[in-house]
């Protein structure tokens, strides 16, 4: 099975960073993508939204160099999940989550990270992984 995302984009607000037990460190932020396409003479522009998420070191790097207005370069696999808002309403989203993250376009504030940027690709709420079989090749 494939699950896997990559991205290219804009971050659109500065990341939301969650120090847990453990040291264990995430952040959230949004990615918008662009898309711009020409029909009948007119020129039309679609932006799509990425809800990011980073665990571990990968979220330690961004808490230090991700800003609104970074360019991206996003590797990683979609989740989805629901969850109860305030109001008690089922909600559902849909997320990333990164395993590689390079910095594309000028250089981030507050100096330059190592290139490129990667962590292992699991995250605390992940099964464990098992090996693949013959039987799990889809030919």
């Amino acid at each position: 099975m494939v699950n896997k995302v990559i991205l290219l984009g804009y971050v659109g607000k500065d990341p939301e960073i969650r120090h847990m037990d453990n040291n264990l460190v995430m952040a959230r932020f949004t990615l918008a993508t662009h898309e711009r396409w020409t029909k009948d003479g007119s020129r039309t522009e679609h932006t799509e939204w990425h809800n990011i998420v980073m665990w571990r070191g990968l979220a330690e790097i961004a808490e230090k160099y991700v800003r609104k207005g970074s360019m991206l370069y996003i590797e990683g696999r979609l989740r989805s999940r629901s969850y109860d808002d305030k109001d008690g309403n089922k909600r559902f989203t849909i997320e990333i989550l990164a395993d590689t993250m390079n910095f594309a376009g000028s250089k981030p504030e507050g100096g330059t990270p190592p290139q490129p940027i990667a962590q292992p690709a699991v995250t605390p709420d992940a099964p464990p992984l098992e090996p693949a079989t013959d039987d799990d090749m889809p030919f």
